[in-house]
């Protein structure tokens, strides 16, 4: 496997991940409405939002990065 699998398979890893940080914050924001927690004061979802969004950052470069290299001249 070269550079450009490991690549691939972290850019889908990172974007399964960020989805995932994506729906825990929904469902923690849903559940603090009802004086329930998930994470119990960890991070609050905002925060994980936030992470969420660095993550599809890292998913995008990684993404534009393979549509140049693929492009002919």
């Amino acid at each position: 496997m070269n550079i450009t699998g490991f690549l691939q398979l972290f850019a889908r890893v990172f974007f399964v991940v960020a989805l995932g940080m994506l729906g825990i914050a929904a469902a923690e924001l849903l559940l603090n409405l009802f004086n329930y927690t998930i994470l119990r004061g960890q991070y609050s979802p905002g925060r994980l939002i936030e992470l969420s969004a660095a993550l599809m950052v890292f998913v995008i470069a990684l993404l534009l990065r393979q549509i140049r290299d693929n492009q002919a001249p």
